[in-house]
């Protein structure tokens, strides 16, 4: 290759662990990777969780995230080896020629501060643009990302828009400098199906038009097919196959690649309803503040012991303003929740500790939902006193009974989460959920940030603790692959309205309306060229209506 924009080789990198009682030690957790990228050109960085993407994908940034150290291998970017570079002319490759789009826009965001101050906030750092130049330039890219309102939308505070719309603005922030290279985290990850395919196609032109190159770091190898000119398999820090898209999704060469492929192996058999519901959301109309639009507009549903009812839409829909509903935290306007046969006080703290106790929630993001300074034992164990009285011996040991049902084990219980891998997090809150013996746990995009295959163990635990303990689930989503693995029955909801709802094989059968039509014709499928064609079908139905 001729003059890559990126080339990295022999990369090492090492971290410290620090076990309870044990000494300190390094360990190597990227071995050795070589790869080069083109400018113009975009690299999928796939594998499991653990596997080194994030980590290959932060060195052109020359970061090493988690108190990781960069120990050997050179990274060039635009011929110069970063590595050796001082710290001030670090700072002025990052946000200039090497922008980063992280996986958590939540977490990424100040909340103290609006989005275009943020978004065009490297841009002026670096001197590229004027402000006014830079605000243009962003509303131009808000627009272009399908975004609301962009003349306005950068006058928001993080907190005023919605999971997948923060996401999309943390890519107008990566390419508003117009850098040289785009480090993709997980870009799609907290976005709706119908979304992803915009943001996708965005994506995808503005590399074109640019010419910018990119790493794209995903667990979905359905997405990264439809981006990608070349994938990289890693597995332990270890590249596994490293070959054109084509031939990684046609014919993969090696077992692991071809496991990944082939995920989803889940095969639920839906079943009817063999109890009287155990939740009953009746005619519920809800919205953030009095005088307001509702955000929810009449929504019933209902959900048996030991079953799972998937709540699915694009983001914006009201699938967790609805979970806020139910778990109190929004009062409704109109309606009522009734709740293993009691109706349930509208307000949070009108409730008893059974009712908080008995309908738990297991959030999205694991990162962001358990303290980092206390260990898996404590987190655990939190609710086990809370609600139980339980300490010392006892407690303890049923936490060692929770971490051995969700099959993980003792050894993890003095662990802290910076120690775990994003599945293991995503147990131990399961593990936290269950400590309190729920009658219904609201899964709140559980699998979302997981890579397949880590994702595939995490919903076979959830149906076999669902056989164990009868417990409800109620299943926040945007994936239809997750939606056909698990659920019973289905709620397709679209601007806060219930537009399908029923058994799962009905739900999923023709005749559709067009909102469910659009959103089982937009889950990407693994093939090369499935995303112009969605595009394509999306423009035709478009011209037709």
């Amino acid at each position: 290759m001729a003059d890559p924009l990126l080339e990295i080789r022999n990369l090492k990198i090492e971290v410290t662990i620090r076990p309870p009682g044990e000494k300190p030690h390094d360990i190597t957790i990227v071995k050795g990777i070589d790869l080069d990228l083109a400018r113009g050109k975009v690299l999928g960085l796939i594998g499991e969780s653990g596997a080194g993407k994030s980590t290959i994908g932060l060195s052109p940034a020359g970061y090493g995230r988690g108190g990781v150290r960069i120990t050997g291998g050179e990274v060039k970017v635009n011929g110069r080896d970063i590595l050796q570079l001082s710290k001030g002319a670090l700072r002025n490759v990052r946000g200039r020629e090497v922008c980063y789009v992280a996986q958590s826009a939540a977490a990424a965001f100040n909340p103290a501060h609006r989005l275009m101050d943020q978004v065009i906030e490297s841009t002026l750092f670096h001197g590229l643009a004027s402000r006014s130049e830079a605000v243009a330039r962003a509303v131009k890219l808000f627009r272009k990302l399908g975004l609301p309102d962009p003349e306005n939308f950068g006058q928001r505070y993080p907190h005023q828009v919605s999971g997948g719309q923060l996401q999309r603005a943390m890519t107008a922030m990566a390419l508003c400098p117009e850098p040289d290279l785009i480090i993709f985290d997980e870009p799609t990850t907290a976005l709706d199906v119908t979304t992803q395919i915009e943001v996708l196609a965005a994506i995808k032109d503005a590399i074109q038009d640019t010419g910018v190159g990119a790493l794209y770091i995903t667990h979905d190898l359905a997405v990264v097919a439809q981006v990608s000119d070349e994938i990289m398999v890693l597995r332990n820090g270890e590249l596994v196959e490293y070959g054109e898209t084509r031939q990684i999704i046609e014919d993969p060469q090696e077992e692991y690649t071809k496991a990944l492929v082939s995920v989803r192996s889940i095969n639920h058999q839906a079943k009817a309803p063999e109890e009287a519901p155990i939740l009953s959301v009746r005619n519920i109309t809800a919205a953030y503040n009095k005088s307001a639009d509702p955000v929810l507009k009449d929504i019933s549903v209902e959900l048996s012991p030991g079953q799972t009812l998937a709540v699915v839409g694009e983001s914006g829909s009201g699938k967790s303003t609805l979970a806020r509903v139910i778990t109190g935290l929004l009062p409704p306007k109109v309606g009522q929740i009734d709740f293993a046969g009691r109706t349930l006080p509208r307000a949070l703290k009108q409730r008893t500790k059974d009712d908080l106790r008995e309908l738990q929630m297991i959030y999205q993001m694991a990162d962001v939902a358990m303290n980092p300074r206390h260990t898996v034992g404590t987190i655990i164990g939190r609710p086990l006193e809370f609600y139980f009285g339980l300490k010392g011996k006892a407690k303890r040991e049923r936490v060692n009974e929770l971490l051995d049902k969700i099959e993980m084990g003792e050894g993890f219980i003095d662990r802290y989460p910076a120690e775990l891998s994003g599945g293991q997090k995503q147990r131990v809150c399961i593990a936290r959920a269950l400590a309190a013996k729920p009658k219904l746990i609201i899964c709140d995009e559980v699998t979302s940030a997981l890579d397949p295959l880590v994702a595939d163990g995490i919903l076979k635990l959830l149906l076999k603790l669902q056989e164990i303990e009868n417990v409800a689930y109620l299943f926040i989503t945007h994936d239809l692959a997750t939606v056909k693995a698990i659920a019973d029955s289905i709620a397709v909801m679209y601007q806060g309205e219930l537009v399908r709802y029923g058994p799962r094989e009905q739900v999923l059968s023709p005749p559709f309306d067009d909102y469910t039509d659009l959103l089982l014709a937009s889950v990407p499928q693994m093939r090369v060229g499935w995303l112009e064609e969605a595009l394509a079908n999306r423009r035709m139905a478009s011209q037709g209506n």
